[in-house]
């Protein structure tokens, strides 16, 4: 049961429930009882397709909140019922080290069910910038195949800005060579409801993932950020950080799950999750989870949930600093500690900027 299979079909059983175990904090069934109209596309206002173009250097993309203001191609048939035929896969060979990714979704009460595949050939590397925004209560799934040939690597920043009355569903499944080297940072502030999954499959072989995310919510909006790496070979590294922070009546959810199959010894894996509850009524559910049948690793998780410092705010207005802006900063330090993670310079400023924007509404 999906999401994307319940828009194809139209029946609102084939959504996930909180009767599935990866589900019982996300429950879709539970909130839409029918499927709305799927899209389509009568040629005018705005085409919900990918907006795609390769960026001449680090400082410079495309289109907000990752550019100014330039030339795009669209490309389109990836779109379910459109019928605008399918251009193939978005192969870095073929563009820039750094392309720019917006994802424009539906506009109105629609549904909508989009793809994509990402190719990175053996000893290329890239940098794929990803914008996601909509308007309206819509419901979207966004699936994302990416493949790393061998010795490739990939550094993925991905911003969502979703209308706090929709629906989505985003998942993103990534296929490593041996020697590859796949790094993501995810940064969201939810929807009514909202599945950021992302799903690898790792051979070991001298390959690494970093994997992180951070989810800054407000009102009542939901973000669930659902991770599982699975180890299937030897020598194989995945560092994991994910923060958040939670006010209102927003709810969070955390999952995150490492398998080490048996054979993929000398294994290190390390995931870390931690949440900052700013109000009573907002809420954090997390399960981190080891799933271990191999000997010789290094494993390891933690998971915190807690408030604000009241020592440190204290300390920062003893130095002339009103608590609200002291309350600002320790939590932009915070969630900063993600975003300081990006290694592409131009999109981590960006990003910062970004979350600083998001965090001043909290």
């Amino acid at each position: 049961m999906s999401l994307a299979t319940a828009l194809k079909t139209g029946d609102a059983t084939q959504l996930p429930s909180r009767r599935d175990e990866d589900w019982r904090w996300t429950d879709l069934r539970g909130l839409i009882r029918q499927i709305p109209p799927q899209y389509r596309y009568d040629g005018t206002g705005v085409l919900p397709a990918f907006s795609v173009a390769s960026a001449n250097g680090a400082e410079e993309f495309y289109r907000s909140p990752f550019t100014a203001n330039r030339t795009v191609t669209v490309l389109n048939g990836f779109v379910d019922g459109l019928g605008l035929g399918d251009p193939g896969p978005l192969v870095f060979d073929d563009y820039d080290p750094v392309v720019a990714l917006d994802v424009a979704n539906v506009f109105g009460a629609f549904q909508l069910a989009t793809r994509l595949a990402v190719r990175v050939p053996a000893g290329r590397s890239g940098v794929l910038l990803e914008s996601h925004a909509g308007q309206g209560n819509h419901l979207v799934s966004f699936d994302l195949d990416i493949e790393l040939g061998e010795g490739a690597s990939l550094e993925r920043i991905v911003l969502v800005a979703d209308d706090p009355e929709a629906v989505t569903v985003r998942q993103t499944n990534v296929s490593l060579a041996p020697a590859a080297s796949y790094s993501q940072t995810v940064l969201t502030t939810g929807a009514r409801r909202q599945r950021l999954e992302t799903r690898i499959a790792h051979p070991g072989a001298g390959a690494s993932v970093r994997l992180d995310g951070a989810y800054l919510l407000s009102d009542q909006r939901h973000a669930d950020l659902t991770t599982s790496v699975d180890h299937r070979g030897l020598d194989g590294t995945t560092s994991q950080l994910t923060k958040g922070v939670a006010r209102d009546q927003a709810r969070a959810v955390f999952q995150g799950r490492i398998v080490v199959e048996r054979g993929a010894d000398r294994t290190d894996a390390r995931m870390r999750h931690q949440a900052l509850i700013l109000s009573e009524r907002a809420e954090v559910d997390a399960k981190p989870e080891l799933l271990i049948f191999a000997d010789d690793v290094q494993c390891a998780h933690g998971n915190t949930i807690g408030a604000l410092d009241e020592e440190a705010i204290f300390y920062a207005m003893q130095r002339g600093i009103p608590a609200d802006r002291a309350r600002a900063m320790l939590t932009a330090a915070f969630v900063g500690e993600v975003i300081d993670r990006i290694e592409h310079e131009g999109a981590r400023e960006i990003a910062h900027a970004w979350a600083e924007a998001q965090l001043g509404s909290l």
